[in-house]
């Protein structure tokens, strides 16, 4: 049998995408091509039910909105250290808990490394560290552990035997630590789909020779707002509307909101399509003043479009962040010619309180590391989240003088964890 190549597989398991690294004793890390030559690929599983296939990453997103029949999850991180990871849902009609979907895709991560490195399954790397946030969950010490337990038990039981954990701001400072060529103090800011995680730590050439880095790192900080929280917020403000969100019914009161929550939500979307969760929509009916708009959100639901209008809204999102101009979110799958807009006045409206949370987090790290600004030499970013236009003019305005340096967004973490053992 042939045996995996000696070495340290690092797998960045990330709440909207993920990423994979190898280093071998001794040598860089390098990212694994995931899909084509892309080296990342969404955390996204698709159950095709027409053929029985599972797909992943851009191929599951690609099936779902092709029309196909089947289940698409996402956002499988964000059920760590919640009880609904041990629920189970109907897959091409069998019962499979949360648990296992999350397994299914860190098998296929590790089985599609195995093929990058020159093998089939048996190949495979046996040796992983494993990012995690410096919360998976906010304030509960005991969810968080569980969250870091469920991770190892679908690490085991897909065939690694040595797994360790590494946090993953962490790992993104010893990414990048191999580009430096000074010692520096650097605030390492990680933004993923889920998460916003912060560590001070003193990096450089001269401290990568050194066993034990401990001392080196000064402080951390997580809060449990990212990508999705954004996602949701803009989409709850701008997209709920035109299905009744804050809509005043016959009494003068609002329509129940949980309805559109759990819509604007990725990983709570597939429990609106059970019959109980529609039935309770159906009666949301006598709520509505404007009944169009009743029919609109139950069109939604009975078309199992919820996935596809997150995806849409996340588009929409990055869109307006990068060029600066209003975007459409095209909503002709739920009435033709309906859209709705997000544009950068809305970002700064509606995004402000979660951006002042997550800069306010970062500001506790540097003072538990008992720094001011002037002791930072830079300020990193990785995770496809910290891309976020707003977000960076909001750290510039709170870290002034301190230069932003943006890093491989989705690959960063990754090749940090396969420097973290080997």
């Amino acid at each position: 049998m042939q045996s995996p190549p000696p070495g340290m597989l690092g797998i960045d398991f990330g709440t909207s995408n993920s990423a994979v690294s190898w280093a071998a004793p001794g040598g860089a890390a390098r990212l694994i091509a995931l899909e084509g030559e892309a080296t990342s690929m969404p955390t996204a599983v698709f159950f095709n039910a027409e053929d029985r296939h599972t797909h992943f990453g851009r191929d599951a997103v690609a099936q779902y909105l092709a029309g196909t029949e089947g289940r698409l999850l996402r956002s499988l991180k964000s059920l760590l250290g919640s009880p609904l990871l041990l629920e189970s849902t109907v897959v091409n009609h069998q019962q499979v808990s949360f648990q296992q979907i999350v397994e299914i895709f860190l098998n296929e991560l590790r089985e599609r490394a195995g093929r990058a490195l020159g093998g089939g399954p048996a190949h495979a790397p046996r040796r992983v560290v494993m990012g995690r946030p410096v919360h998976f969950v906010d304030d509960d010490p005991e969810r968080d552990a569980l969250a870091q337990q469920s991770l190892l038990d679908a690490a085991l039981a897909v065939g690694f035997e040595e797994v360790s954990f590494q946090f993953e701001p962490i790992a993104a400072a010893l990414d990048h630590e191999r580009r430096l060529t000074r010692e520096s103090i650097v605030l390492v800011v990680d933004l993923g789909g889920g998460t916003s995680d912060f560590t001070v730590v003193r990096l450089g050439p001269q401290r990568m020779k050194l066993l034990d880095r401990s001392s080196d790192v000064l402080a951390t900080a997580g809060v449990h707002i990212g990508g999705t929280d954004f996602d949701q917020r803009l989409s709850l403000e701008q997209v709920m509307p035109l299905l009744g969100y804050r809509h005043h019914g016959p009494q003068g009161r609002e329509v129940p909101n949980r309805v559109f929550m759990d819509l604007s939500t990725w990983h709570l979307i597939q429990w609106l399509y059970l019959p109980r969760a529609l039935s309770q929509a159906q009666g949301l009916r006598v709520n509505y003043t404007d009944r169009h708009l009743h029919q609109r959100l139950m069109r939604v639901l009975h078309q199992h479009d919820g996935h596809r209008i997150a995806h849409a809204v996340e588009q929409a999102k990055i869109h307006c962040s990068q060029q600066g101009t209003e975007a459409a979110v095209d909503l002709a799958c739920v009435e033709p010619g309906l859209a709705a807009h997000i544009g950068p006045a809305d970002m700064a409206a509606h995004l402000g309180a979660l951006l002042a949370r997550t800069v306010q987090c970062a500001r506790e790290c540097v003072q538990r590391a008992g720094l001011d600004n002037a002791a930072l030499d830079a300020i990193y970013l990785t995770g496809g989240s910290s891309a976020l236009r707003p977000l960076q003019h909001a750290l510039q305005t709170e870290f002034k003088g301190v230069p932003l340096v943006e890093g491989d967004l989705f690959g960063g973490v990754a090749s940090g964890l396969a420097y973290s053992r080997v």
